[in-house]
């Protein structure tokens, strides 16, 4: 074999593998910026062959679940939406104001996990502003794309501090209400967040065009979703805490061991953590400041199957998470405690649904936290999984809680306007998302949450002074 053959074999190997080789690498998924703490911080990002998604690629066909997604003669690439990965290498630098400036150093991202590299930055200063620089380079050398950000550290728990923060759920990339993504993210990022929470079904495995019937079309599905300029960018410019549920970890309803054709259940859960900057134990509590600490907790993982009958042994959250939750929220000293819940604790709820505390199905245990939480000052809940918005108090505890909603209109449904019940003291059927903001007013603390619109428009306002 002469040596020009074996140069073209190795050209074509490389090629075919998806190798810069032939040039810069991109980052057109953006970068996330996760799990920010006191003094610490998770970057995720992942390399790609081209700069943007293919927005002009081939339709998925519309076809049953356990067909064959992609048509005749076609590759995923050329699919609409389709953002291939590749090789190479990652540097992750950032700096604050006054501080000596620190990187990372380059790390290859991982082929085996979609191309993805996660770093975990630690030793930050509380309540700070950080820049943030992300950098590629193909593994032959050559310079990528350049990625900047920033993002905020949580302020110290005796640091008295103002505190803004949105929360969404339940979008997907079918019901996008622009080309370039969901509208609520410029609007979200004109309120100047310290961070954001997305409470789950960020994205749909079960829904059609293509149904992530297996690993391959799940990634796919990320890559498409976090290819849309709107989140791609969102997520550059301010921390997040990311939260999944039934539809982003198989599908509707799920619990452990209920796979979607051939995407199992163990894989679903590993590929959360992998497309997401988070830790695996995906139950946790971050303190900002003196005014506020939130949870955001596990409802997938650890829970009984819905089918069986309720009664003490039945549990969402399972035995050593309930316990945790208890014991760290009855500690706290913060002056306002809000456990954030992928799926509704007070609701009401549809009755034909038995999937979450609000429901029959986990009454025992439902009741349980409502009564803790009740009985615990300044205390609210916040959950994402309705596809409306709401402010609703719990009839036997006061226990009040707040639906985000869906994050565009065309993903709201469920529910009627005309449906008040007297647990409502807010309701209307749209998309956009719940604005919450932590700070004094005559020296007092006090949580103002404001529902949006998609357009950003404020929807309804609820004023809680501190007790």
């Amino acid at each position: 074999m002469s040596q020009v053959f074996r140069l073209f074999l190795f050209i074509a190997s490389c090629f075919l593998q998806g190798s810069s080789l032939w040039g810069k690498v991109y980052q057109a998924n953006g970068i996330k910026i996760g799990e920010v703490t006191q003094d610490s911080a998770i970057v995720w990002t992942r390399l790609t062959r081209n700069p943007s998604a293919n927005t002009n690629g081939e339709k998925f066909p519309k076809v049953s679940k356990e067909a064959v997604q992609i048509p005749r003669g076609k590759k995923l690439g050329d699919m609409e939406g389709a953002v291939p990965g590749t090789k190479g290498k990652v540097k992750i630098t950032w700096s604050t104001k006054g501080e000596k400036t620190t990187h990372s150093g380059w790390l290859p991202v991982d082929p085996e996990k979609d191309h993805t590299r996660k770093v975990e930055i630690i030793n930050l200063l509380p309540g700070k502003s950080y820049k943030i620089k992300v950098e590629s380079q193909s593994l032959e050398g050559v310079p990528g794309q350049t990625i900047r950000g920033k993002f905020r550290t949580a302020p110290a728990p005796d640091q008295q501090s103002a505190i803004k923060f949105v929360v969404t759920t339940c979008q997907d990339y079918p019901r996008k209400d622009t080309p370039k993504g969901h509208q609520i993210y410029p609007r979200m990022l004109e309120l100047d967040p310290d961070f954001f929470v997305h409470t789950g079904d960020i994205e749909y495995y079960d829904k059609p065009q293509p149904w992530a019937n297996n690993q391959t079309l799940a990634r796919f599905k990320w890559n498409r979703l976090y290819g849309l300029p709107y989140l791609s960018y969102f997520h550059t410019q301010v921390g997040s805490y990311f939260m999944k549920d039934d539809h982003d970890t198989t599908s509707n309803d799920s619990w452990p061991g209920v796979d979607f054709v051939d995407l199992t259940w163990e894989q679903g859960k590993e590929l959360f953590v992998e497309q997401f900057p988070i830790c695996k134990k995906n139950y946790r509590t971050i303190r900002w400041g003196k005014d506020l600490q939130i949870w955001l907790v596990e409802g997938r993982d650890f829970r009984s199957p819905n089918t069986i009958k309720d009664g003490p042994g039945k549990s969402i959250w399972g035995k050593e998470q309930k316990e945790w939750f208890f014991r760290t929220f009855r500690e706290s000293d913060a002056t306002f405690r809000i456990l954030i819940s992928p799926t509704p604790v007070v609701g009401p709820d549809r009755a034909s649904k038995n999937d979450n505390h609000a429901n029959r199905g986990f009454k025992h245990e439902g009741d349980q936290i409502r009564k803790f939480i009740a009985s615990q000052k300044n205390a609210f809940v916040i959950c994402g999984d309705r596809h409306w918005q709401y402010v609703s108090i719990d009839q036997e505890t006061g226990l009040k809680e707040f639906s985000c909603g869906s994050a565009s209109d065309l993903h709201a449904s469920g529910w009627r306007d005309q449906k008040v019940l007297p647990e409502h003291t807010y309701l209307k059927v749209q998309g956009g998302f719940l604005y919450i903001e932590i700070k004094r007013e005559n020296n007092q603390p006090v949580l103002l949450a404001r529902h949006h619109d998609v357009k950003g428009k404020t929807s309804h306002l609820d004023k809680n002074p501190a007790q």
